[in-house]
């Protein structure tokens, strides 16, 4: 793989976590005030003041939902660069901890919201939610126990997949925005098509992931001891 795909690679997650850091914040910011004040209907009715609503209705849920979801984009990329994992192992440690009870969190709220909040997309969303939710969630689980059993090639592959289908949610946003830019002309409603944004994000982030996996996978030297083989992502990071 060239140095510009590794480059590329490196700036669609840079933006990718900065789109998830926008999200949160900014239900943070319309979030914390309804929890402390109370909610009050919006003034204003439209498909973006109604998106913010079904949020509104359940502040604590929600808030208990992004901000995990914070700290898990902000520590997912720390997870693969090898020059803090080989420096500071106790803090890849401490921080690959977080990372794994915060997709906890995020993961068995998801599950929450998909039946305890309206779905903006109806069921083809709360399907994807439920779906991929509990797929993160195995995911994390698969990451633990293979790390715990000491196999670190395997534990980094589940990794890989569950940080993917955490990040999709940001790619979410740029699908059904675009979406919600062409509806004019496509005649979709925010209804018919988040479920399809979701499935995009979720199945397209996964593949992504599987290629990414194949393409770098780590093997067992002679002495058994895990090394990296063709992770050019990594290696980049290490310089």
């Amino acid at each position: 793989m060239t140095r510009f795909k590794i480059r590329l690679l490196y700036s669609a997650i840079t933006l990718l976590s900065l789109i998830g850091i926008g999200i949160v914040v900014r239900r943070l910011v319309v979030l914390i005030p309804i929890l402390i004040n109370g909610y009050h209907p919006p003034a204003v009715n439209n498909s973006f003041t109604q998106m913010d609503d079904i949020f509104a209705r359940h502040p604590t849920l929600s808030l208990i939902h992004i901000i995990p979801g914070l700290v898990f984009v902000v520590l997912g990329p720390f997870q693969f660069m090898q020059k803090i994992r080989s420096r500071y192992p106790r803090w890849h440690w401490v921080s690959g901890r977080i990372f794994l009870a915060s997709g906890v969190v995020i993961g068995i709220t998801a599950l929450v919201m998909s039946f305890a909040v309206p779905a903006i997309g109806g069921i083809n969303q709360a399907v994807a939610t439920v779906v991929f939710s509990l797929f993160f969630l195995y995911a994390l689980f698969k990451a633990l126990q293979q790390v715990l059993q000491h196999k670190i090639a395997r534990h980094r592959e589940w990794v890989i997949r569950a940080y993917s289908i955490g990040l999709a949610v940001a790619t979410i946003r740029i699908i059904n925005g675009i979406f919600f830019a062409t509806s004019r002309f496509t005649g979709l409603t925010p209804r018919e098509f988040f479920g399809i944004g979701f499935w995009i994000g979720f199945v397209a982030h996964l593949i992504l992931a599987e290629v990414w996996i194949s393409k770098t996978r780590l093997i067992k030297t002679k002495s058994a001891t895990d090394t990296l083989t063709n992770d050019p992502f990594i290696k980049f990071m290490h310089q």
